[in-house]
């Protein structure tokens, strides 16, 4: 069973490279600074409101892994130079990535991220959200994970773009299910590559 591994996604000409490592308690403080965000709060359905829930989650996450459930990355963002020839900053917790499979070994999974407030507008959620559906479809796949699920609610435009352009093409609407999903969704899917079927980015 895979319980560990790290990613990374290339720096562009305006963001630094990203690193996607396991959850760790260390991350205590920056988990509960991003969830100090309404619309984190909101579209995740999770209170994180001191660092006891924080720890909290971060066991949930560490057990979800271990149990193959769910894989979540701390998306960090490389740190830059300090200045002056000083060290190099220390890497900054810019998002989440997480691949759930309800059933593992099965051939369907879904993903799912979100990004903090101050990193947004970097591409930080289609560079961490192409680096997980490489490594799942690497690791689970061919012969296993066969398709890659994602969904968001319908006003989510934000998310529906991201999933487009990182070949999740739509599928169909999802009706509501108050109180957890009050509002439709749209399912987006990405075939595994060896399918054939085609997963053109969209601009």
């Amino acid at each position: 069973m895979i319980v560990s591994a790290t990613l990374g996604a290339p720096a562009t000409p305006t963001a630094p490279a990203l690193v996607l490592r396991p959850w760790s308690p260390a991350d205590a403080t920056a988990l509960l600074e991003a969830y100090r965000d309404p619309g984190i709060r909101r579209s995740t359905g999770f209170a994180v409101e001191d660092e006891g829930d924080a720890l909290d989650w971060l066991r949930t996450q560490e057990r979800n892994r271990a149990t193959g459930v769910r894989f979540g990355f701390a998306v960090l963002e490389s740190g830059g130079a300090s200045g002056a020839g000083g060290p190099a900053e220390a890497p900054r917790l810019v998002g989440n990535a997480v691949l759930k499979r309800r059933t593992p070994g099965g051939p369907t999974a879904e993903v799912g991220y979100w990004t903090a407030a101050p990193a947004r507008g970097r591409g930080v959620a289609s560079r961490a959200l192409e680096a997980v559906t490489d490594w799942a479809f690497a690791a689970f796949g061919p012969g296993g994970l066969e398709r890659i699920e994602l969904l968001h609610q319908v006003d989510n435009e934000a998310s529906c773009r991201t999933a487009l352009k990182c070949g999740y093409a739509f599928e169909g609407i999802l009706p509501s299910s108050p109180p957890d999903f009050p509002l439709d969704g749209h399912l987006h899917v990405r075939p595994h590559p060896s399918s054939g079927a085609s997963v053109t980015p969209r601009p």
